[in-house]
């Protein structure tokens, strides 16, 4: 039996919902949304997570709480669109789900797959947690991302970069290149038509396996830390 994966019916419903963002297009296509585009991603899910047991464990969420939903949420933003052009799933780390520890992470679009792991978006507590253990060892998460094998599959986050060094930290220290990051990670963009064939599951497991120990190094100064005062 094939693996999961997404039929083209799901790519060509993303080109529509791009260009027709709206409640009126999409409430009487709701049904081949459902059919097409969230109940493949539910099994697809599923099945990386059958994977995820071998290597990132404590990851593994229900497919229907790994599953992001389609809906965007717009109180704040600009952008009023009220869905997304892409479906989703993030798996967040056992005892981290309400917050932005390190995890795993995969879209589909019309356009592209992205597959990503790693810290995205850390509360200021835990961004100064993992400053704090990066001190100490920054060597260590080099030689990860620094990998023939990891660096053959995935590019190392930008990491939204500061210009000068955070309150607390000192220029001169020699984790300073990794301590001006606001996030931490590597991702891949691949054709969104490897979605459609039974090729996904693997690419995105042999990406999730390669950044496991990533996920799991950020993720350690997260893990029953009480909150403190950040100065």
């Amino acid at each position: 039996m094939a693996a999961p994966h997404f039929k083209p019916e799901a790519l060509k419903f993303l080109r529509s919902l791009k260009r027709n963002n709206d409640r009126e297009w999409f409430e009487p296509r709701k049904p081949t949304y459902e059919q097409e585009l969230k109940a493949p991603l539910l099994a697809v899910v599923a099945a990386i997570n059958e994977a995820m047991l071998d290597f990132a464990p404590h990851n593994v969420r229900p497919p229907q709480k790994a599953a992001m939903r389609i809906y965007r949420d717009v109180r704040f933003s600009p952008n009023k669109s009220p869905y997304k052009t892409q479906v989703a799933a993030w798996w967040s780390r056992d005892g981290l789900e309400k917050t932005s520890g390190g995890g795993f992470y995969f879209s589909v679009s019309a356009t592209e797959l992205v597959v990503a792991a790693g810290v995205y978006m850390p509360e200021r507590e835990q961004l100064l947690a993992i400053r704090r253990y990066l001190l100490e060892h920054h060597v260590e998460l080099r030689a990860l991302l620094s990998g023939k094998k990891l660096k053959s599959k995935l590019t190392e986050f930008e990491g939204h970069r500061l210009t000068r060094a955070p309150k607390g930290f000192s220029p001169e220290d020699p984790a300073i290149d990794l301590l001006l990051c606001r996030q931490w990670g590597v991702s891949a963009t691949l054709p969104a038509e490897i979605a459609t064939t039974p090729a996904l599951i693997k690419e995105v497991v042999d990406r999730f396996r390669l950044s496991a120990p990533i996920v799991e190094l950020l993720n350690r100064p997260l893990l029953d830390k009480p909150r403190k005062p950040l100065f």
